[in-house]
């Protein structure tokens, strides 16, 4: 495997171990960050978290897409409306039909990213 240029580090998504009834019992802890002594593991090991959670934000982003346009699919009998999608997900009615599109678009296999 080749290595990366100088200054550049591919970046893939950590493992998220996490433990919520860990997190529950003491809500300062964050993935083992807190106790980390040297700064340069810390920044590796939150940077790695960084990406994982950007990864992991736009996927939820995309299942969202994906509900929201199911559940204003015209072919359903109980249907929603965008309003009715928007208050069901704490959106304003322009984000949700934005939003409807977006998954029409995935379960349809556009790439949203091709319209530009």
């Amino acid at each position: 495997m080749a290595e990366a240029a100088p200054g550049r580090h591919r970046m893939k998504p950590a493992p998220l171990l996490f433990e919520p009834a860990a997190a529950a019992a003491d809500p300062d802890r964050f993935f083992g960050l807190e106790s980390m002594d040297d700064p340069a593991e810390l920044l590796d090991r939150s940077t790695e978290l960084t990406v994982s959670f950007r990864a992991a934000t736009d996927r939820a982003v995309e299942f969202q897409a994906v509900a929201a346009a199911q559940l204003a699919d015209p072919r359903r009998f109980d249907r929603l409306t965008a309003a009715d999608v928007a208050e069901r997900a704490g959106w304003t009615e322009d984000y949700a039909k934005k939003m409807i599109e977006f998954g029409q678009d995935l379960l349809n296999g556009k790439d949203p990213a091709e319209d530009g």
